[in-house]
């Protein structure tokens, strides 16, 4: 663990975060896969921009983008070239396999226990490293990532952000490395008011509505709520 307090931008105040707060809402838009994007106070952070997802051209004040991994359905170069010329100077934070394999890229590399405050967000990382697929596969690195206390996106890993009250959870449904007994446990522990799937591009529409339905079980188990987000999608925290 490697808590550290990492200052980018301007700095908000825990209790004044807290405050404006209740005057305000943060709007998540689920793209295709496990790409999303999290909008407050007229800025935007872009989470894992991949391979599976459509060119992000509309999006707006882009003040950050987190990449949880170095795997391609989670971050190409064609779209943080895309990205960087609308929103040049953007800042990219990412584990150090990003950083590896996005060489010719800025990364700020961030561990679990860092936190980042980027006005009017704060981006607190979790886990560490990527579920396991089979054991000829390296395991790498991979970071959750906790945004304004509210929303949690674990990447490609069952990390728990211990501690924290998640209102929305983007927990994946769909993946080479997900048993969906075990994406469910992961939901059980989060225990969010709210949860929807994501990861889910290599899913059937029917397999996709099979791992929705075990993911809606495993919330309502909290008294939580299931949100079926199709890409292009958005719901309000």
């Amino acid at each position: 663990m490697h808590p550290v307090q990492i200052e980018a931008g301007t700095a908000v105040m825990l209790a004044v975060g807290a405050s404006r707060r209740l005057t305000r809402s943060m709007h998540v838009t689920k793209f295709e896969h496990a790409t999303l994007s999290l909008r407050d106070a007229g800025k935007t952070v872009v989470i894992d921009p991949g391979s599976f997802t459509a060119p992000l051209t509309d999006l707006e004040d882009v003040v950050a983008i987190v990449l949880t991994h170095e795997h391609p359905d989670h971050w190409t170069p064609d779209h943080l070239d895309r990205l960087l010329k609308i929103h040049p100077g953007t800042p990219i934070y990412g584990p150090e396999g990003v950083a590896k394999a996005a060489a010719g890229y800025d990364v700020t590399v961030v561990h679990p226990g860092d936190t980042v405050e980027i006005d009017p967000f704060r981006l607190e990382f979790f886990g560490g490293r990527h579920a396991v697929i089979h054991e000829s596969i390296p395991v790498i690195d991979n970071v959750g990532v906790l945004v304004n206390d509210e929303f949690y996106y674990p990447g490609d890993s069952y990390a728990v952000p211990d501690g924290a009250k998640v209102r929305l959870l983007a927990a994946p449904v769909g993946a080479p490395w997900l048993k969906i007994g075990e994406a469910m446990d992961f939901v059980l522990a989060v225990a969010p008011r709210q949860a929807f799937g994501t990861h889910d591009m290599t899913l059937s529409v029917v397999g996709k509505d099979m791992g929705r339905a075990r993911l809606r079980w495993a919330v309502e188990q909290g008294g939580g709520e299931f949100l079926a987000l199709d890409p292009g999608d958005s719901t309000d925290l």
